[in-house]
């Protein structure tokens, strides 16, 4: 994955950017930078990485297998963040699924900081 642009669309390659927050090289600075680091997650098939950055609290309502079918079945196309607080941050995820027809996943979703690490708390879709 040498020289791909990052999945997340900060601009950086891959490997500079969420690459080393998925192998657990760094952790994520903000609550933007997590959102931006599980959206290339989906986009790599990352499930173990989204599930870890899923608040206990809430990570009872998530499974993996889900999440890795989700991920595999649909082809990842844009990440637009709109609005991003500490704690909260707006986006669309722009994909494709498999009979080719494009979509937009528009959440507003809230993040907690634990023990120095970001975690994904829930979303509200828009």
């Amino acid at each position: 994955m040498h020289n791909v642009n990052c999945y997340c669309c900060s601009g950086k390659l891959f490997e500079d950017c969420c690459n080393l927050l998925l192998c657990g090289i760094i952790g994520a600075s903000t609550a933007e930078e997590l959102m931006r680091s599980r959206y290339s997650a989906f986009a790599t098939q990352h499930a173990d990485y989204l599930m870890r950055t899923t608040h206990f609290s809430t990570r009872k309502n998530h499974n993996s297998d889900d999440i890795m079918e989700w991920s595999v079945s649909n082809k990842w196309l844009q990440l637009e963040v709109l609005n991003a607080s500490e704690t909260r941050v707006e986006f669309k995820a722009h994909y494709q699924d498999t009979a080719g027809e494009k979509y937009v996943h528009h959440e507003f979703s809230t993040f907690k900081k634990e023990d120095g690490n970001w975690f994904y708390v829930d979303g509200l879709f828009l």
